[in-house]
């Protein structure tokens, strides 16, 4: 399986225009398996940063910390991340196999126990978490926003091949 480092790989996109069709679009599939499973890392980091950010809205507010009303309204604090309008790419993978030095990144920045103990931090402990999960979040969403750029360039080299006869949905239908 190709990694981040594979498809980012300077020559990656070399020649795209001498590569078979078939090579294209499997360069393709390994740059969604990639942008998939940055994804999930990136909705691990989002979850665990709803979670921080309750119990700073919950401390802003002035209520006392209490860890089972944290617990009690996790699955609303969890559904309230609403997405944007635009152009969402829906993910192939049901559960794709991540950069397990990334994962455990996430996990040391913010393990189940952490999130577990947020009512006995105190306020600066719970905001530098809240930072660095947000680091986390920026660096993996620029890491997408880069797969993303691979795959749109490989896309448009199928689509100028279709477009220009060098391909065509019967050699597709062939295959």
């Amino acid at each position: 399986m190709a990694t981040f480092d594979d498809v980012l790989a300077a020559g990656y996109l070399d020649d795209l225009r001498k590569l078979p069709l078939e090579v294209v679009r499997a360069k393709r599939g390994e740059c969604q398996t990639v942008e998939a499973a940055l994804s999930m890392e990136r909705r691990l980091i989002q979850g665990r940063l709803d979670i921080v950010g309750a119990e700073l809205r919950r401390r802003a507010g002035g209520e006392v910390s209490d860890q089972s009303a944290l617990v009690d309204d996790l699955k609303n604090i969890l559904a309230e991340r609403v997405r944007s309008p635009g152009y969402g790419r829906l993910s192939q993978l049901l559960a794709p196999a991540g950069d397990d030095e990334y994962v455990a990144e996430i996990e040391a920045a913010a393990d189940a126990n952490s999130l577990a103990s947020l009512g006995d931090m105190d306020d600066d402990a719970v905001r530098s978490l809240a930072d660095k999960l947000g680091g986390l979040e920026q660096d993996l969403s620029e890491r997408r926003r880069k797969v993303h750029e691979r795959i749109d360039a490989l896309q448009e080299e199928v689509v100028r091949r279709y477009k220009e006869g060098e391909a065509t949905v019967e050699g597709l239908l062939s295959s």
